[in-house]
C-alpha cells in the first residue's frame, strides 16, 4: 500500500511540475509603453562636440519565449526632439529625415537569443525608406509588479549607424558619418 501512495505521490508531483514547466516556457506578450520607452541618438556636431536629442513617440510590442522572442517597435520620425525647434525643423525637413515621406522609422526582429540577462537582437531597420539588416545587444534592466496591477519588463540597448547607409548624406563633417542609437523599452505584460 506504501508503494502505491509513493507512486501515485510521484505521478502527481510529476505532473505538477511538467505544468509549471509549460507555464514557464509560455511565450509572454507585452505592449511597449509609449510614456517610459523611447529612442535617443547621438551625433557629432562638426567634430567639436556632441548633439544629442530623442523621439518622443514610439509603439509597438515585443515577446519573451524560452527558445526565441521577439520586437517590433515603430518611431514616429516628426517627434524628433534635439531641445532646440529650428534644428528640429531643419532635421524633419528633405536634408535629414524627410519626414513628410518618411513619416516612421522601424524595426522588426527576426531573431532574438536571451541569456542570463543579455539579449542578442537581430533584425531589419528601416529608416528613410531604406531596410538594412542589424545586430545589436540589450541588457534586461528588470521585470516586476507595477502599483496598478500590471507586470512589466524593461530593457536597454544601443546600436551605431552610417547615416549612408540610410540616404542621409546632409554634409556635417566626416566625424558625424556614424551616430549612435539608444533604445529604452518597457513594456507591460498583456
Amino acid at each position: 500500500m506504501n508503494q502505491k501512495r509513493f507512486i501515485q505521490g510521484t505521478a502527481l508531483v510529476c505532473s505538477l511540475w511538467m505544468g509549471l514547466s509549460t507555464v514557464w516556457a509560455a511565450e509572454e506578450k507585452y505592449k511597449i509603453d509609449p510614456t517610459h520607452s523611447f529612442v535617443t541618438f547621438t551625433i557629432p556636431h562638426l567634430g567639436y562636440s556632441l548633439l544629442q536629442g530623442r523621439f518622443n513617440k514610439i509603439d509597438g510590442a515585443f515577446s519573451v519565449d524560452a527558445n526565441q522572442g521577439t520586437i517590433q517597435v515603430t518611431v514616429e520620425t516628426a517627434s524628433i526632439d534635439s531641445n532646440h525647434a529650428e534644428r528640429d525643423k531643419h532635421l524633419k525637413g528633405k536634408d535629414f529625415l524627410d519626414v513628410e515621406q518618411f513619416p516612421k522609422a522601424e524595426f522588426k526582429s527576426k531573431r532574438i537569443v536571451e541569456k542570463e540577462g543579455k539579449a542578442q537582437v537581430e533584425g531589419d531597420f528601416t529608416l528613410h525608406g531604406v531596410t538594412k539588416p542589424i545586430t545589436f545587444e540589450a541588457k534586461l534592466i528588470g521585470t516586476g509588479p507595477d502599483p496598478w496591477g500590471g507586470f512589466r519588463r524593461g530593457y536597454a540597448g544601443s546600436l551605431r549607424i552610417k547615416r549612408s547607409d540610410y540616404k542621409i548624406s546632409y554634409n556635417l563633417g566626416p566625424a558625424a558619418e556614424e551616430m549612435d542609437l539608444g533604445l529604452y523599452i518597457e513594456g507591460i505584460r498583456q
